[in-house]
């Protein structure tokens, strides 16, 4: 792309946004376009708008073909903050809304609705700009939906500027935007470009323990989390460092976990009074978060702090579990068992309005003075706000024996005045106008929080968990699967329309393989069997060793991508990688521990010298289980169900369990039953110990 363009549009690039509430304001509208009929908030949000937006579809992408127009595909999600700005500044505007009707063909997307194409023209973003790039995301593209540029937010003029620009441009240099397509669209197919690794497969521990080094220099051991701001939590990163201490007892690797749970518990990033995380903190220091809410981060969250609670024992981390967990029931959660996907950070068109506190509102409803003496010294409370326009984000800086000194009480006291104030307080919240809530109900969002409550059952023992756990399962089987073990990846409204991606299956599998852990029901693995067949059957590339993360079912996009990375959620290829490791090894299915070991040797090469493995987090996961083999852990006969609860609870992050009252179906069971006892067997590659009934016992032979 020449210079001029290029200076043109690398401006104000975001890295993530969140906005108003997708409901409808008021029946009585001016204007109602295409997604009028759509289930998504976000893409409801803009069916009022004079821009006249269609959804992504046939119908658009032919009327562009017939017309001759180039596309406008603008890419949100419903807690987007930046693309509640664009939309009041630019689609609502009737004098934008014109220019764009008159010339082009305009798609909204909802992102997490249809990640394959956010996908695609987010890559075309990173591509044209050679920047980070957020949402919204606003690419055009040529009638046949191959992209000539993207970019980020744009004030009003600018947009209209681009408008304009891309209006000359096509019209005086068509052949220029034939080479900007084919550019972008080779630069596209290229950027996740693997091929098959026919070495024999080499997993070392010297190597894991180059990885474990490498990841460790990325850690910010002053404030947790990753050095710099902003800070994101990446739960699947600690989840790395916390088995890497397990197997190799490495203490720093201990150390930044606990560091980084112990400062995001702290932070503003946490809600204090309401439990659950924001998305991330914009400081280095989790103090202000950008506010809105996502359930796929609290489900890898509540995951990662049971699986540290189990550890450490810190009564911190099973606070956080339970008020996380009560915050997920009371606001993102359906009757149906399913689990909603987000709430905005923005109410009343104020960003985290909903969550600060001035200094004289706490003072007005906390009347007890000594209780408002603790609450603003533990909660770090200033007459000026520790924040802007005089706000406060609750967080707190010092523990509560420092502030018994300063404050010359007990510790009693003082946790007893805390919780009287903030029920006082979260008492008065609930009256205030509540953030938008996106009540789409995700797959793959579904099977982290499902996920999330097995570890919450498992570190607590709380049978509620795994009540809500079941259900949430029961939903997606009866809901979300079909008879082929085909998945649909949306449910609103009673609608579920969009056929299933990569991540859909691989964290379903995955979390269908956990809820069999805790409960030795095998119909759990026998429906993540039927689903990981599907995905072979339908996504696998022979070529690569690798899968798609679109079915070979679904009409095609300009690229049929992979995704090879991990990020705030981990990969698709990667969670595919690990659910066939788990799920071969309980199944006993040489096809499915193939499959994955070839996926693995195929990364090995870019994960092993790289200096920032962070960004393969759960790969470096899947690397470590192969190089320490994980123990397979029976435990069968008539009391199976104390035994195993009691195993639960320990910390054996590289031991699956299985068993249950009979043999069952599982190979790894056949011939352990034995006559009015019951047995635990530590095995691994299927040769096992010699049986236990103590649990202590079982617990030494694994550790």
């Amino acid at each position: 792309m020449n210079h001029t363009l290029l200076f043109l549009f690398s401006i104000l690039l975001f890295l993530s946004c969140q906005s108003s509430n997708g409901s409808q304001k008021d029946t009585n509208h001016q204007y109602t376009n295409h997604l009028i009929n759509q289930s998504s908030p976000y893409l409801l949000q803009h069916a009022h708008n004079p821009v006249d937006w269609h959804p992504w579809g046939d119908e658009a992408l032919n009327k562009a073909k017939t017309e001759n127009k180039m596309l406008i595909i603008s890419v949100g999600y419903s807690a987007c903050h930046w693309c509640h700005v664009m939309e009041h500044e630019s689609f609502e505007d009737t004098t934008v809304a014109k220019v764009m009707n008159e010339n082009f063909i305009c798609i909204k997307v909802d992102r997490e609705e249809r990640p394959d194409i956010d996908d695609v023209y987010m890559t075309a973003c990173h591509a044209a700009t050679g920047k980070s790039c957020g949402w919204p995301l606003n690419a055009f593209a040529l009638p046949d939906g191959r992209p000539v540029w993207a970019g980020t937010y744009f004030p009003k003029k600018e947009w209209i500027d681009i408008l304009n620009y891309f209006l000359k441009e096509r019209e005086k240099n068509s052949d220029k935007m034939e080479e900007f397509a084919i550019n972008l669209t080779s630069g596209i197919q290229n950027s996740e470009k693997i091929e098959i690794n026919n070495t024999p497969a080499s997993f070392t521990k010297s190597n894991l323990n180059s990885i474990g080094d490498n990841f460790l220099e990325q850690i910010d051991f002053k404030r947790g989390g990753r050095k710099g701001a902003p800070k994101f939590p990446m739960p699947n990163n600690y989840e790395f460092l916390l088995r890497y201490h397990d197997v190799n007892d490495d203490e720093k690797s201990l150390a930044a976990v606990t560091k980084t749970l112990d400062e995001m518990a702290a932070g503003g990033i946490y809600d204090q009074l309401g439990g659950g995380f924001a998305r991330y903190s914009v400081d280095g220091e989790w103090h202000v978060p950008h506010f809105e809410k996502m359930l796929y981060d609290n489900g890898q969250l509540v995951g990662l702090y049971a699986l540290a609670y189990r550890l450490t024992k810190k009564p911190r981390y099973k606070e956080v579990l339970e008020e996380t967990l009560g915050f997920i029931e009371r606001e993102l959660t359906d009757a149906n068992g399913g689990f909603y996907s987000s709430l905005d950070a923005d109410s009343e068109g104020e960003e985290g309005k909903f969550y600060v506190w001035t200094s004289e509102e706490i003072d007005s409803l906390l009347t007890n003075e000594n209780d408002r003496k603790i609450f603003r010294e533990y909660y770090d409370v200033k007459k000026r706000g520790n924040w802007e326009h005089n706000k406060n984000v609750l967080r707190y800086r010092q523990t509560i024996a420092s502030v018994t000194e300063k404050l010359k009480t007990t510790d009693s006291e003082i946790k007893v005045s805390l919780e009287r104030s903030k029920k006082i307080l979260f008492a008065h919240r609930t009256t205030r106008v509540r953030p938008g809530l996106d009540d789409k109900i995700l797959t793959s969002w579904n099977a982290l929080m499902l996920s999330g409550y097995v570890e919450a059952y498992r570190a607590l023992g709380n049978q509620a968990y795994l009540t809500t756990a079941l259900k949430n399962a029961n939903f997606i089987k009866s809901t979300m699967l079909q008879k082929d073990f085909r998945l649909n990846r949306n449910y609103k409204s009673k609608k579920s329309v969009i056929n299933a991606f990569l991540d859909d299956y691989a964290l379903t599998i995955k979390a269908f393989t956990d809820l069999y852990q805790v409960t030795f029901e095998e119909e759990w693995l026998q429906l993540a069997s039927g689903m990981a067949d599907y995905v072979i059957t339908h996504f696998h590339d022979p070529a690569s060793g690798m899968f798609h993360y679109t079915s070979d079912l679904d009409p095609p996009l300009v690229v049929r991508k992979k995704e090879l990375a991990d990020n705030v959620i981990p990969g698709s290829n990667s969670s595919m990688a690990r659910s066939l490791f788990a799920l071969g090894t309980f199944l006993y299915q040489p096809k499915y521990l193939a499959l994955s070991k070839q996926m693995m040797n195929n990364m090995a090469t870019t994960i092993v010298p790289s200096e920032q493995p962070s960004f393969y987090s759960n790969w470096c996961n899947l690397y470590l289980q192969m190089t320490h083999t994980p123990y397979e852990v029976a435990v069968i006969g008539d009391d199976f169900a104390t035994k195993q609860k009691a195993l639960m609870g320990q910390f054996l992050p590289n031991a699956f369990f299985l068993g249950g009252k009979t043999e069952g179906s599982l190979a790894l069971l056949e011939g352990k039953l034995q006559d009015d006892r019951t047995m635990i067997y530590v095995c691994q590659n299927k040769v096992c110990k010699l049986p236990v009934e103590d649990v202590a016992k079982a617990v030494t032979l694994i550790q």
